[in-house]
């Protein structure tokens, strides 16, 4: 049984405007309409050989997570939740620690979940030659053939070949080059682009790791035996995990073994590191652009221009990339697209927020966004999931009114529980008990209205809460 893991734990911090910390590429659809989580666990799913998938994520991404694998008919066979960030070798070694509880010899199928890979049949094919070597004993990465002198990728060298040419022993990994001497690697041949893909029994990597990077092996076992199951998650053990040195399997593991070997494989990969990685793959006017959302381009060539809130126009530009995202706008040259990630250091250390959330905020219970605000006055839309409901809370600050636009709204407040319907209103003094639900099969929308002298999201008291976030401890406690 191959057994896939999918990697969430990325910011995409190169995509941003679009990409946030709190809802980062991997959540959204970038490249078809299907989130490029969504794409990652539809590949892997159906047949007898796949089991359902195995997702690695923080805390913060769960619900939405959730709610995506819902939505597709997806329901994963574990969803592990890091209580933080420690690269890919203990998120490994955390899965392989699972796995081997269950099923010692059971394959796992290691996938980052922001990856695009073009060409379906040639990835399982690969997937199937890789099988067959894990099953086997060995390590096996996936090998892109090189396109080009790509600067961005680390690199694989192949040596003694396997199986009529399906696969190699991994004479060695390479660093990200420099132009020339990625060029040098094209030109000898026998090197491939490292897609970061891995395929390993459960119990020969923790086996590797135990010899090679001890403390992951150790703390992420133990991680997983003192986890803690919350509603349908996984939660590893926080300082068993925080124990967990931070490394990448590729410098942890495979970069000691004998036993690794490559997968060579030509299937339209692109991990979507950057805007430019959009341009490349997507599908080009008669000038060269790629054009999404509402947009007007004139005499404009080579350009990637995405629109999400607005009308975006461009006149007379060449080898452009512009985002618009409602609240921030970004133009940047296509070949410095790489830089993004500085802006978005930038917005961090001036502690403003853009890096970190959209308008749109999302919540187990569905999201808000803000459409206007002043000195003491906020209005937002809310919606919220049928059958969702939010946290029983308080206010100390801020006073709110609802208005349901659509659906039906189930409101507490205080002592007294009533339903709204389409076009009435109710509302909720400071420091009142309340809660908002959705007793329906549809959507929920709500305008809310909030005044007060402090309207901060963090002035909510919370009573009783279905998804398991903190709340206020009765008085005799």
């Amino acid at each position: 049984m191959i057994y896939p893991v999918i990697l969430s734990g990325g910011v995409g911090s190169r995509l941003w405007p679009t990409s946030r910390a709190l809802y980062p590429k991997q959540l959204l659809p970038l490249v078809s309409e299907r989130t490029m989580l969504l794409e990652t666990a539809l590949r892997v799913s159906g047949g007898e050989r796949f089991a359902d998938p195995i997702i690695v994520s923080n805390d913060e991404h769960r619900f939405i997570i959730a709610q995506q694998m819902r939505d597709a008919g997806i329901t994963p066979l574990a969803h592990i939740l890091e209580p933080q960030g420690r690269n890919t070798a203990p998120a490994a070694a955390a899965a392989a620690a699972f796995v081997r509880a269950h099923d010692p010899e059971g394959v796992l199928l290691v996938l980052p979940a922001d990856h695009h890979i073009a060409d379906i049949e040639a990835f399982r094919d690969a997937v199937s030659r890789g099988a067959a070597l894990a099953e086997a004993g060995k390590l096996v990465t996936f090998g892109i053939l090189p396109s080009g002198p790509e600067t961005g990728y680390g690199y694989v060298k192949r040596g003694t070949e396997l199986g009529g040419g399906n696969a190699f022993v991994v004479e060695r990994f390479v660093e990200k080059p420099d132009l020339e001497t990625a060029q040098s690697y094209l030109a000898e041949g026998g090197y491939d682009w490292n897609a970061g893909i891995f395929m390993f029994r459960a119990d020969v990597i923790l086996e590797e790791m135990q010899t090679h990077c001890p403390e992951i092996a150790a703390c992420a076992s133990e991680a997983v035996v003192k986890g803690a199951r919350d509603l349908d998650f996984l939660r590893l053990d926080p300082d068993a995990f925080a124990a967990c040195p931070s490394d990448s399997i590729d410098y942890a593991v495979m970069e000691h073994v004998s036993s690794a070997v490559v997968v060579p494989v030509d299937m339209g990969w692109s991990d979507i590191g950057s805007w430019s990685a959009l341009w490349e793959i997507g599908e080009k006017d008669e000038q060269g652009n790629v054009l999404a959302g509402d947009v007007l381009a004139e005499d404009t060539h080579d350009c990637f221009i995405r629109a999400e809130a607005g009308l975006v126009a461009a006149v007379g530009l060449e080898n452009m990339i512009i985002v618009e995202t409602g609240d921030a706008l970004l133009v940047a040259a296509r070949d410095r697209v790489q830089d993004v990630k500085k802006v978005v250091e930038r917005l961090a250390a001036a502690g403003r927020s853009e890096h970190q959330a959209h308008s749109r905020v999302y919540r187990p219970w569905g999201f808000y966004e803000s459409l206007d605000s002043g000195d003491r006055h906020q209005v937002k839309h809310l919606m919220v999931y049928p059958g969702a409901a939010l946290s029983l809370q308080m206010h100390r600050h801020r006073a709110e009114h609802w208005v349901v636009v659509k659906g039906c709204a189930e409101v507490t407040i205080g002592d007294t529980v009533k339903n709204l319907q389409e076009n009435e209103s109710t509302y909720i003094p400071i420091g009142t008990r309340h809660r908002l639900a959705n007793p329906g099969s549809e959507p929920l929308s709500i305008i809310e209205v909030q005044s007060g002298s402090y309207l901060g999201e963090d002035d909510i008291v919370r009573f009783d809460d279905v998804y398991g976030r903190d709340v206020k401890k009765p008085a005799a406690e």
